[in-house]
């Protein structure tokens, strides 16, 4: 053989592995497209899913709204015609009583002067019997058992600290 032809047949061998490479990364690309794929193709099925869910979610939701308003037209509805009702019914307890009150005007000022005398009355009593059932003796050891007020030890810190004088840079 002559050396065109083993040159020709070392070239033709190289070109062949390097087509067997070229396949092979090839070949792996591809299998990642496909896996690749297939996750795409899963991802959109999952998000097919959800959006069904969302779906039934709001048209259940809208029947639910569609029901509270309903429900909550009726009360309203209710709720006016009880305010009618007692409306109308003010409207005749205040010209009963416009009938009634120059009568019994007087005999109200009366009540309201006896209530008001006992009360002062039973007031005083009991501040007299809570005293009387006390000794006097007592009364006084109590009021000496009990200190003076103090100012708290947090107060006392505070007004300390403005004693101090000014360290540098204007903080205490």
């Amino acid at each position: 053989m002559s050396i065109i032809a083993i040159g020709m047949n070392l070239m033709l061998a190289g070109l062949l592995t390097a087509a067997l490479l070229m396949g092979y990364r090839l070949n792996g690309r591809l299998k990642a497209l496909r896996d690749s794929h297939d996750g795409f193709a899963k991802a959109v099925g999952e998000l097919d899913a959800a959006a069904a869910r969302a779906e039934q979610g709001l048209a259940d939701l809208r029947a639910a709204t569609d029901e509270a308003h309903d429900a909550l037209a009726d009360r309203i509805a209710k709720a006016r015609e009880l305010t009618a009702k007692l409306d109308r019914q003010l409207q005749g307890a205040s010209q009963a009583s416009a009938r009634v009150e120059p009568m019994r005007g007087r005999e109200r000022e009366r009540e309201d002067l006896e209530l008001g005398d006992v009360e002062r009355v039973t007031h005083r009593l009991g501040s007299l019997l809570s005293a009387a059932r006390e000794p006097r003796p007592e009364r006084a050891a109590r009021r000496e058992l009990t200190p003076a007020r103090e100012r708290s030890r947090f107060d006392d810190d505070l007004f300390d600290m403005a004693d101090e004088p000014m360290r540098a840079g204007g903080r205490r």
